[in-house]
């Protein structure tokens, strides 16, 4: 593997070299492998279509949760939420009955295997806030209320350096169960019109150096109807930083967490 240098970077099979990027860098190796036609079409390689297809269907459940969460990524996700999802909806495929390759990917069946996810790896909610909470969801699945009592930031909260202020943040993402429709030859989702719906609310900007009085964070889905049985609720809370300069609140870009606390 080489790295690319210089102002043209290239991606791509130019005279027998690969080159294509990788965590934003751009890099280059020999080409090699059958190629895209003959994988597509020997039979040599059915075990590799099936596999690629349930690896594209798990790729594209992980998108659609993100898509969902989007209100929240771009200050709570890390650089490898993406692949971190793949891997988990691979898993749910992997307990899938049916054909290999067309096996289903049921969130709504195995919950507990994307409950306690933090969307960064490298920033774990469970060691920067802990103080206690609860997540409750309505009976027609649509609205999930987590209240969090009264509590002394300076005991429950590591904040980053500069820190001054802080909010709670919940985040709540409607995700369908997918099965392989044989008509378009891709996974798609059971109940589209309920698939990647998300919503966030947050507290108030707080101080860290004062008590914190009860919160409570209310997610409404909008539209009001019953979520389907196949529609799993994810649901996630998190807490961003702040620096007061004046009366600006401005938000910093580390230390901010968010962590999937309950599917229901």
């Amino acid at each position: 593997m080489s790295k690319q240098k210089g102002l043209i970077k290239l991606v791509g099979n130019i005279g027998g070299v690969s080159f294509y990027t990788s965590n934003g860098e751009y890099l280059a190796r020999m080409a090699g492998g059958p190629s895209k036609e003959r994988i597509q079409t020997d039979p040599n390689f059915k075990r590799t279509r099936e596999n690629n297809a349930e690896f594209g269907g798990s790729a594209k459940v992980g998108k659609a949760l993100r898509t969902a969460l989007s209100g929240v990524l771009q200050v709570m996700g890390g650089s490898r939420l993406a692949s971190q999802l793949t891997k988990i909806f691979k898993t749910i495929n992997l307990k899938g009955v049916g054909v290999r390759g067309k096996r289903p990917i049921t969130l709504s069946a195995n919950k507990e295997l994307l409950t306690g996810l933090d969307l960064n790896r490298k920033s774990s909610l469970s060691t920067v806030f802990t103080a206690p909470y609860t997540a409750t969801i309505n009976a027609d699945r649509n609205e999930v209320v987590y209240d969090i009592p009264a509590f002394t930031p300076a005991n429950f909260i590591v904040a980053p350096a500069g820190a001054t202020h802080f909010k709670l943040v919940a985040a709540v993402g409607l995700v369908s169960d997918y099965v392989y429709d044989d008509g378009v030859s891709s996974y798609e989702p059971t109940v589209p019109d309920e698939n990647s719906i998300g919503i966030v609310a947050s507290s108030t900007t707080k101080a860290l150096d004062a008590n914190s009085t009860a919160t409570t964070l209310t997610a409404t889905i909008p539209g009001g109807a019953v979520t389907d049985a196949e529609v799993s609720v994810v649901s996630c809370l998190g807490i961003e930083f702040y620096q007061k300069v004046g009366s600006t609140d401005y938000i910093l870009s580390q230390g901010n967490t968010m962590k999937v606390t309950h599917v229901f």
